[in-house]
């Protein structure tokens, strides 16, 4: 497997210090964040983010980007770009993107929960990805479709309802384990296996559930916080297993929220972590 992190998780970092700082510690690539935000100070993951390639103006942005992954010696292991499906112009840009930059996919975003009938988003959602698979073949890259709580798609389940029949070339599947510790847990090898070619790419983070008031009925309100990589409820490990026995050797991008470490040292032993569970997974057999 190969190792990139995402940059939502580095907003202290320009571009140029991201790839600098991941190229130095060993990470194999690196996938770009792209979105039009909020400018905030200081930096933070969804505001002021400065490692992301604003939207607006992307394809001037595209040879610096390029230039600079390059000359770190890191690969673009995906564009997490923030483009609604249903956005068709601007996702025959973020697809053109892909492919300037040799990313080989791009993620495209689900409607959210409660923005309509669940039924009528199913459907128009996947007329929407049809349409997206046929322009992805034509830039040669894959869209992408992330699991993820509060949306349609928050389970393997859910995205087979939506993916069935579509080609697995051209739209795959993201499967995030700790967005699926907060939504739309199932067993990640029976997920692997219902996803099967569909599975195209994989996230890692980590989430705790946490106590963080009281209800009305004065039982205890449990909130979902990010949590360092070997704290929370996901079990990593047992995870690494199942993309083992599933056979899964592609990208792992981990984008770790957590806060209790600074950045560089985080993302450091973000990846001695994964490099020894992949090892001790690969040795175990």
């Amino acid at each position: 497997m190969r190792y990139a992190v995402f940059t939502a998780s580095t907003p202290d970092w320009t571009p140029e210090e991201a790839v600098a700082q991941l190229a130095a510690q060993g990470w194999d690539g690196i996938e770009w964040r792209v979105t039009d935000q909020e400018q905030a100070q200081p930096p933070g993951f969804w505001a002021g983010n400065r490692a992301t390639v604003p939207l607006t103006g992307l394809e001037e942005q595209l040879p610096r980007i390029a230039a600079i992954t390059r000359a770190a010696g890191l690969a673009v292991s995906g564009l997490g770009a923030y483009v609604p499906a249903a956005d068709h112009a601007n996702v025959e840009r973020v697809l053109a993107a892909a492919a300037t930059l040799g990313a080989g996919r791009v993620r495209v975003t689900m409607p959210q929960l409660g923005s309509g009938d669940y039924r009528e988003l199913m459907d128009r959602t996947r007329r929407d990805l049809a349409r997206i698979a046929d322009r992805a073949a034509d830039h040669g890259v894959t869209a992408l479709v992330e699991l993820h709580h509060g949306t349609i798609v928050a389970s393997a389940s859910a995205a087979m309802r939506l993916l069935d029949g579509l080609a697995p070339q051209h739209v795959g599947v993201i499967h995030d384990i700790g967005n699926l510790a907060i939504e739309g847990f199932e067993d990640p090898l029976a997920a692997f296996q219902m996803l099967g070619p569909h599975l195209a790419h994989v996230h890692i983070k980590n989430v705790a559930w946490l106590v963080t008031g009281t209800r009305a009925d004065g039982g205890p309100r449990w909130s979902a916080e990010w949590a360092p990589l070997r704290e929370g409820q996901a079990d990593i490990e047992a995870y690494f297993v199942a993309l083992r026995r599933f056979g899964y050797d592609g990208w792992v991008t981990v984008e770790d929220f957590s806060t209790a470490v600074p950045l560089a040292e985080r993302t450091r032993a973000n990846l001695a972590y994964v490099r020894e569970l992949d090892q001790r997974v690969r040795t175990s057999e």
